[in-house]
């Protein structure tokens, strides 16, 4: 089955490979910037814009890293066949719940009993513990670890190297920074740097 990457940044690079190195076949990519264009990305053409994604009968999945980028897409395209890309060398157990557009990359782990939503990323070297719940459109960035029996809610983002320990939730597009430790709940909708990770003023 085609796939068409929706995307035509460094993230889709890495998608990109992701499919390749499961041995699919990307068809092209697509993006609204037209000076790619006609472009090549990894030996990938870029066809057009994202309007190309309404005619296009294979399966898709979103290669773009911001959140509510991903979340309006999906929502333009609700009739798209939104495939999952999960690296070889990635680690994921066989009672880990992935959803539609869902990318895992090449050296993350994901513990049994995790349930993650649509169009989330789990990037290089992530590792999500066991009973981890993540939602719709999170990204955890390269390195992020979460301990056993985390929640990051709908839209949140880890930043590079960050961390949460046992139990603990962040809200709802709540963003930690790269580095930040998550030591206690992060409410929705803000940004918590450093060690404890604190909600910046």
């Amino acid at each position: 089955m085609s796939v068409l990457v929706v995307g035509a940044g460094g993230h889709a690079k890495v998608v990109i490979a992701t499919l390749q190195a499961q041995g699919r076949n990307v068809v092209g990519v697509v993006d609204d910037d037209a000076t790619l264009h006609g472009s090549t990305l990894l030996g990938c053409p870029v066809l057009g814009g994202t309007d190309r994604l309404a005619a296009h009968d294979g399966e898709a999945v979103l290669a773009i890293g911001s959140n509510r980028i991903r979340q309006r897409l999906a929502a333009a395209f609700p009739e798209a066949r939104w495939t999952r890309a999960v690296h070889p060398a990635s680690v994921v157990h066989e009672s880990v719940r992935l959803g539609p557009g869902t990318v895992v990359f090449a050296g993350a782990v994901i513990q049994p009993d995790t349930q993650i939503g649509a169009h989330a990323i789990v990037n290089t070297g992530a590792a999500v513990d066991h009973d981890g719940r993540i939602g719709d459109y999170v990204h955890l960035a390269p390195g992020v670890h979460l301990s056993g029996g985390v929640t990051v809610e709908k839209g949140g983002f880890l930043g590079v190297g960050s961390a949460c320990l046992p139990g603990t939730r962040v809200g709802a597009w709540t963003t930690v920074g790269g580095g930040g430790v998550v030591v206690r709940d992060l409410p929705p909708g803000v940004t918590a740097v450093g060690v404890p990770a604190r909600p910046l003023p």
